[in-house]
């Protein structure tokens, strides 16, 4: 692991639960171990909720930095953004999403500059965080923006990984969206992630249906013959290890999801609600870009804002996610200068794809 990584992690909206988890997350000492944490946020909002957690008995000492570079290890750094900020808690006001977003932007700045390594961000409001300054639909859309790249969600646990192939698409645009190439891009993305992002020699990955019993031979609708199955036969020529397309219940009811190291979805929904019902602590991957983002996978939570009723956990696995993944993106970079070794995983890949291929075929 790469010693004493910045990672940089976004207030949020401070009228949600992104400040809450924070306090509790950085509330063991230990966290300040593993990276040096520099958050951008409101200190009168940490105040704030700090004193609806009895169990952090006392203030959490932040070290007040104008620069990622004035950080300091084994403290708890603190960019100040937006500090008058008016907190309400469970109530979505512009005031809040403009801190959110100023918050936003000044990490993603220090972001692209490399003075921090990764950023976490806690989760937004997607309608109050809109202005003149800030139209776009969600953190996804405005890091494409800002680094270019091309995001690929990923929802990340040790129990399965999940892609969308559309994102932030109305239900309606869906199989709009869908093409053979769309689909194929998605899977040369999920592939080049796994590997380089989290080590995985040669991923095997699982392609959801869009139609209900994979459309039931047309019945159900024409996406799988026309799309989904031609783009998965596409993409395992290509020398990816893509397979289906399954029926989304079927894959998830039997944990047949186990024998794959991903699963692509086709639209929003489909993938996360399985996901977040099998992983309730998960971690949002932003895979495709050229920095490391991840974030909880739950949203503001204002129904349970200030009342110390957040958990911790999903924050603490993005943190721990973004170190796992700078490191493994490292290791990747300097594996595969090496140009013999390259031939020699090549030559794996090759193999794994003589052997699944008489695997799809003894199906």
């Amino acid at each position: 692991m790469p010693e004493n990584l910045k990672i940089g992690i976004t207030q949020g909206d401070v009228n949600g639960i992104g400040w809450e988890v924070i306090l509790k997350t950085f509330a063991d000492s230990r966290m300040v171990e593993l990276c040096t944490p520099v958050i951008y946020g409101s200190q009168r909002a940490a105040e704030h909720y700090r004193k609806t957690i009895p169990e952090l008995d006392k203030e959490i000492a932040f070290h007040i930095v104008a620069s990622p570079r004035d950080a300091r290890k084994g403290k708890i750094n603190l960019i100040l953004c937006a500090d008058d900020v008016a907190v309400q808690p469970g109530v979505a006001t512009p005031e809040a999403g403009r801190a959110a977003a100023a918050a936003l932007k000044m990490a993603v700045k220090d972001l692209k500059e490399g003075q921090v390594d990764a950023i976490v961000t806690a989760p937004i409001n997607k309608e109050s965080i809109q202005s003149d300054e800030f139209r776009f639909t969600g953190h996804t859309e405005f890091l494409a923006s800002e680094l270019g790249g091309e995001p690929l969600m990923l929802m990340c646990s040790e129990l399965l990984r999940v892609g969308l192939a559309t994102v932030h698409v109305p239900i309606t645009e869906v199989s709009h969206e869908l093409t053979q190439g769309h689909v194929v891009h998605r899977l040369e993305q999920m592939r080049a992630s796994l590997i380089a992002d989290f080590g995985v020699v040669e991923p095997r990955i699982a392609v959801l249906s869009l139609n209900p019993h994979v459309g039931d031979g047309g019945l159900l609708g024409s996406e799988e013959e026309m799309i989904i199955t031609p783009a998965v036969n596409t993409a395992y020529e290509k020398g990816i290890l893509a397979f289906g397309p399954f029926a989304a219940d079927g894959l998830f009811a039997s944990r047949n999801y186990g024998h794959y190291d991903a699963v692509l979805a086709m639209y929003h929904d489909q993938g996360l609600i399985p996901f977040k019902t099998l992983s309730p602590d998960g971690v949002n991957f932003t895979a495709g870009l050229p920095q490391v983002r991840t974030s909880p996978d739950h949203g503001v939570a204002y129904d349970i804002a200030g009342q110390d009723k957040a958990d911790p956990a999903s924050m603490r696995n993005a943190i721990y996610m973004a170190i796992d993944i700078v490191a493994n993106r490292r290791r990747w970079a300097d594996w595969s200068k090496d140009p013999l070794q390259h031939t020699e995983i090549r030559d794996g890949r090759d193999r794994g794809h003589r052997n699944n291929k008489r695997e799809r075929e003894n199906v």
